[in-house]
Parts: structure tokens; C-alpha cells; sequence
């Protein structure tokens, strides 16, 4: 009985959500095949990383345009989906979801995210639905974008999905309790973000070079309030102590460097990212707010790396300071914890957090969880 996952992007392995797509899609495959339905989005079509997946197969479809679209996002909002999720709501992936689940040999349906959720809707009323839930929303996007009737439409609507949804996966035992808190009678399950730990090869922290390495989506505002927060109150206290220390960042949504210091390099989208983890001293997970498990920090893991990160980037993961990572809050702690590794490095750190990675957030692990 192959399960149906719906997302409402072209699944490319470009950001964080896609990456949790993408962990949730290796282990349902693994376990008994996989039917993937994405409406076209973001990439024309699937790239090698998810077409490499085994037992896979993809439908796609292409979401309406003008009139049309206008229409499903005046019934979306009129159902109670907030402004920014009732604008990706595609009828025809409604459509196409409702034919598949109806095969035979259909297993579960999990809806990607509140989107697809929102587009699940309907089906919701006659099959059982699962949620994949990459955050809980409203724990965070009420500090994003402000206005407090705002937060308690979204509240509303999330509480929606919760109480609808056969289960509702969350990525952390912290998203679990708000969820919990939001929804008390909601079906709940732990399903961590993951990564392809088996095809990372650790590397050897650079410890010459005193590199720190930030690897995030900048698009995405907590990202860039964690590098706001390292530049105007972290480096300046680990340059005067660490004058030669370098702060390295990739990923995408850099358009203009954020800082004329020289010491900060902008490198943006790499190809090789075990060569940017290779280069660099350790890695910062900076995050202030956000919900769920930050994947890239669980990536720093899997590569071997002394990783120092806030509480709150630690909150959904079981990592235990001074064991798997450091962990500190406020810029001071948070300065005097880089210098430390700049100077010293962290070895044992850095191997344990390697060993926690395979243990908890490999794919060989989700997949046994999510095989009953």
C-alpha cells in the first residue's frame, strides 16, 4: 500500500522545508513505496536528490492562474486560511490528492505543511489525513509579522488542522506541547527533521583557519535576525579576541553583503557544502526565534563539526551542552563560547555530536519510526 505525499512545491532540495520534505519522503519510500504529488512550483521538476529516492514515483500538476486562482483564494479565506497560506492553495492539487487517495492500494495521505493541509481540506472529510507539520506556526509567526488579530486567526485555523488531521507529525518534543496546548484532543506524533547522515562523510573541524561557519536560508526572517544578531553583537566582543577570526556565510537571499568588514564573507549558494564545512573552525545556529529543529544544525552534526548554538535553535533536539554542542544566550555567552572553540577547538564535542546525529536523525532512524 503505497503512501501519498502532497506538497505544493517542486520538490528541490533548496531550503529547509524542502529538506524535511525530503527526510519524511526517504523513510515512507523505504518502507513501502511512495506516491510524491506536488504542484509545480518554485523548479520545473524535481531534482536529482528527490528522483534518486528508490520506490518513488512523482505527479505533478500545474496550478491555475488569474480568475481562477483569485476565486480558490476568496474560498480559502472565507474557510479561515490566513492571507499568506490561502495564496498557495491550488485547486487542481486538491483535485488530483482526492483522485489518488482513492486507489485501492492507498496507504496513508499526509499533507506537506499547512498548505497543502488547507488544500486537503475537503478529502479531510472523508478519509483520514495526516499532517506533516514543519512548525507550529503560531508560535513564532505572531513575533514575525505582528498584530495580535492576526496571530488569533492563525491560531484558529492551526487549531483547525489539528483537530482535523487522522495525526499531526511535529518535529520536536517543544512543538508537540504547543500543539498539545493549542489542540488538547489532537492525534500526536514525534517526527523529527532528519538528514542523509549515511552519505555525509565527517570532516576535520579547520582549526588554523578560525573560520565560523553560518549555513542558512536568509530569505527566512529568524535567519536574518541571527545574523544581525552575530554582527552587530557577538563579532565585535570575538574580534577582540580573536582579531583574525572569519565569519563565513552560505546559503541563499543574499543580495548585497551585510557587512563591509572584510573578516565576513558572503559566499551564498555553494555547490559543495562538505567543502564549506571542511573549511571552517565550527558552525553557529544563531536562531532568536523560529519554531521546530533548525535541519541545518542537525546537518553541523552529521558532518562532525563543534556547533554553537541559542537555546532556542537547541530547543527541539536532544543535545545536551558541553556534550553534543554549546549552547548560549546572549551576545555575551554566546561571543565567549566562539572564542573558546576558536582557541581550543572541541574534538569531543564534535564527535558526539556526529554519534547523537546517527543515533536520532538519520533517515535509517525516521524510517523505523514511521514504519508502524
Amino acid at each position: 500500500m503505497r503512501d501519498l505525499l502532497v506538497t505544493t512545491h517542486t520538490p528541490v532540495l533548496r531550503s529547509g522545508q524542502a529538506a524535511r520534505t525530503y527526510g519524511v519522503a526517504r523513510a515512507l519510500a523505504a518502507n513501502r513505496g511512495l506516491t510524491l504529488l506536488y504542484a509545480r512550483f518554485d523548479a520545473p521538476e524535481p531534482d536529482a536528490a528527490f528522483r534518486s529516492i528508490p520506490g518513488i514515483e512523482f505527479v505533478e500538476v500545474v496550478p491555475s492562474r488569474r480568475t481562477r486562482r483569485l476565486m480558490t483564494y476568496g474560498s480559502a479565506r472565507l474557510r479561515g486560511v490566513p492571507a499568506g497560506f490561502a495564496r498557495g492553495v491550488s485547486p487542481e492539487l486538491a483535485r488530483a490528492a482526492e483522485r489518488l487517495a482513492a486507489d485501492a492500494d492507498r496507504g496513508r495521505v499526509i499533507a506537506d505543511g499547512p498548505i497543502a493541509a488547507a488544500a486537503l481540506m475537503r478529502l479531510s472529510r472523508v478519509r483520514a489525513v495526516t499532517y506533516n507539520a514543519h512548525n507550529v506556526e503560531s508560535s513564532f509567526r505572531g513575533d514575525l509579522d505582528g498584530g495580535a488579530r492576526a496571530l488569533q486567526g492563525l491560531r484558529r485555523f492551526e487549531r483547525g488542522l489539528l483537530a482535523r488531521a487522522e495525526e499531526s507529525w511535529m518535529v520536536s518534543e517543544t512543538d508537540l506541547a504547543a500543539a498539545r496546548e493549542l489542540c488538547p484532543g489532537a492525534r500526536l506524533r514525534y517526527v523529527p527533521n532528519v538528514v542523509d547522515v549515511s552519505a555525509i562523510r565527517a570532516v576535520t573541524p579547520n582549526v588554523r583557519e578560525r573560520r565560523v561557519l553560518f549555513v542558512a536560508s536568509f530569505v527566512y526572517e529568524p535567519n536574518q535576525n541571527g545574523l544581525r544578531f552575530l554582527l552587530e553583537r557577538v563579532f565585535p566582543r570575538v574580534w577582540r579576541e580573536v582579531p583574525d577570526a572569519i565569519l563565513t556565510l552560505v546559503g541563499a537571499g543574499l543580495e548585497h553583503p551585510p557587512s563591509g568588514d572584510p573578516r565576513v564573507e558572503a559566499l551564498g549558494f555553494v555547490d559543495d557544502l562538505a567543502q564549506a564545512y571542511a573549511s571552517a573552525s565550527c558552525v553557529v545556529v544563531p536562531l532568536l526565534q523560529g519554531g521546530g529543529t533548525p535541519l541545518k544544525f542537525v546537518e553541523a552534526l552529521a558532518y562532525g563539526m563543534p556547533v554553537v548554538a541559542t537555546g532556542r535553535a537547541a530547543a527541539g533536539l536532544a543535545v545536551r551542552d558541553g556534550e553534543h554542542a554549546l549552547l548560549a544566550d546572549g551576545e555575551q555567552e554566546f561571543a565567549a563560547a566562539l572564542v573558546r572553540v576558536l582557541r581550543d577547538g572541541a574534538a569531543d564535542i564534535a564527535r558526539h555530536g556526529r554519534e547523537l546525529a546517527e543515533e536520532r536523525y538519520s533517515i535509517e532512524a525516521l524510517s523505523k519510526l514511521l514504519a508502524s
